[in-house]
């Protein structure tokens, strides 16, 4: 069984429970998952699985040693799941990890992690949130970030002042989220809440508790 497995964010959507109550969630499809390197403690010195999501093009074919060879033709994403060595052992080279081999289940609590979206170069205002100056006629300011140095020894700039740069487009890691529904049929969790990422892009499961 693994507890950290890789998926793609198909997007947003709600689901209805029961009472009429109304979730907000998070659809990631977790097919089309092989292992395309086992990785043991005798050889490389630690216990993982390199896991690989096919290409949609390659959905409907069988599997082939030649995948192996050219990994990057034929996986999409490649990523490392640490695992016990116990847990390793059970699974063989160019296995499909079916839905069943997850341990994941419905009202489990997880943590995702993905790279979210990024914004390009960005002023104060929007990456931080500043107020900015006024916005009238004759005002100097504006959307400015203001003084950096006051009271600084030949206008030294106080480590970690924030400015304008890069916006976005970081590792983020959202904890607590609860499996809201399970589709087995077409390999997808419903989470409730949003994860970090756009539709289609990269994002690591991982069980907590």
């Amino acid at each position: 069984m693994l507890n950290n497995i890789l998926g793609k964010k198909v997007g947003m959507t709600q689901i209805f429970a029961p009472n009429g109550k109304v979730f907000p969630v998070t659809v990631i499809n977790v097919s089309d998952l092989f292992v395309t390197q086992v990785k043991t403690t005798q050889n490389e010195g630690y216990s993982a699985l390199q896991l690989g999501i096919l290409r949609n093009r390659y959905r409907k074919k069988s599997f082939s040693v030649d995948w192996l060879k050219n990994k990057k033709k034929y996986f999409c994403f490649l990523r490392e799941v640490l695992t016990e060595e116990a847990d390793s052992s059970g699974f063989t080279l160019g296995q499909k990890i079916n839905f069943d081999g997850l341990g994941l289940q419905a009202e489990d609590i997880i943590k995702v992690t993905g790279i979210c979206k990024g914004h390009g170069f960005q002023g104060v205002v929007k990456r931080w949130g500043f107020g900015g100056g006024p916005e009238s006629h004759g005002s100097n300011f504006h959307r400015r970030p203001g003084a950096i140095g006051n009271l600084r020894t030949q206008g030294q700039v106080v480590k970690g002042k924030k400015l304008p740069g890069q916006t976005g487009n970081d590792r983020i890691t959202v904890k607590g989220l609860k499996i809201i529904h399970i589709d087995k049929e077409n390999s997808s969790l419903f989470v409730k809440g949003a994860v970090p990422g756009k539709n289609a892009s990269l994002v690591t499961i991982c069980k907590q508790g």
